[in-house]
């Protein structure tokens, strides 16, 4: 069964890990705090409403 991101696509990792590509790792990561600041907080709210036990999982892994 093919694997989803969580929140980095392989090629993000491979981008924001290499130094040498400055240009394309500055597009990974503002495309990673968009995915941040938009996505995640929806995801967010709807764990919170719609299954808020899947919300403490992931700030279990967050936070700690």
């Amino acid at each position: 069964m093919a694997r989803t991101r969580a929140l980095l696509t392989e090629r993000d990792r491979e981008l924001i890990t290499n130094e040498d590509g400055e240009n394309r790792r500055y597009q990974a990561i503002s495309e990673v705090r968009s995915r941040i600041r938009d996505n995640l907080q929806e995801d967010v709210e709807i764990l919170k409403e719609h299954h808020p036990d899947l919300l403490d999982e992931l700030r279990e892994v967050v936070c700690e």
